[in-house]
């Protein structure tokens, strides 16, 4: 037992896009799954965390996003990006309407987190409670006969972003949780504070933040090969 060691993983460096090619794949990309592309990049949402987002957790006046269904049951604030403001307003009246149609219909029905649907009774049909990117389709609950709209499905945001990036031709693998990659690499490029990108990306660890320093490391990013010297 003694001779045993311990095997030794892979340190892989996640794939970063280039602002010009960030926004060559969001300019491809419309409507709900256009304003869930822009979240991931500009919020730096996890997938999981942005399909899943109610309509109280979008604060339109004071430019916030309270992300609660989030990787270790961490809520935490970030800011909403300017550029999203009159989108996401738009959005919110039509999700309105559609809630206020499914409620003509008998549906509108929403799943709480925990115990609130014993401590609010009528809160499972309020549209604050109603989550901001919905299912096109309802379900019906085989326990309460209750008509639900739940979220849209990550698969629907991820199948739009990989046609995005077939028509913008880019020759790199582009997933959704590479754009919160970029989020975070980015803003260590315009110069913000690592333990503000620690925080406004909800890792528990300054060190899982400390990975994209590697990214943007002035010394090595800016040295000359010796082939551009002859």
């Amino acid at each position: 037992m003694d001779e045993l060691r311990r095997v030794k993983r892979f340190k892989n460096l996640p794939t970063v896009l280039s602002r010009d090619e960030v926004k060559s794949i969001l300019d491809r990309m419309q409507g709900q799954t256009g304003i869930l592309a822009s979240l991931l990049y500009g919020a730096g949402l996890r997938v999981h965390e942005s399909v899943t987002l109610r309509v109280q957790d979008i604060d339109l006046s004071r430019r916030t996003i309270t992300v609660r269904n989030t990787k270790g049951q961490k809520a935490r604030i970030i800011p909403l990006p300017q550029r999203l403001n009159e989108s996401l307003k738009k959005h919110l009246l039509w999700r309105q309407k559609l809630h206020v149609d499914d409620r003509m219909r008998g549906w509108g029905y929403v799943v709480l987190p925990g115990a609130l649907h014993r401590k609010y009774v009528s809160a499972n049909t309020a549209f604050e409670w109603q989550y901001v990117f919905p299912s096109s389709s309802v379900r019906k609950d085989s326990k309460s006969n209750e008509m639900r709209r739940w979220h849209c499905s990550s698969s629907t945001i991820q199948k739009a972003l990989k046609q995005a990036v077939d028509q913008a031709g880019l020759n790199k693998r582009v997933t959704c949780h590479i754009l919160r990659h970029c989020y975070a690499t980015h803003l260590l490029e315009a110069g913000t504070d690592i333990r503000t990108i620690q925080e406004l990306m909800g890792h528990s660890n300054v060190k899982t933040t400390m990975i994209y320093t590697h990214l943007v490391s002035n010394t090595v990013l800016k040295t000359r090969s010796p082939l551009d010297m002859l």
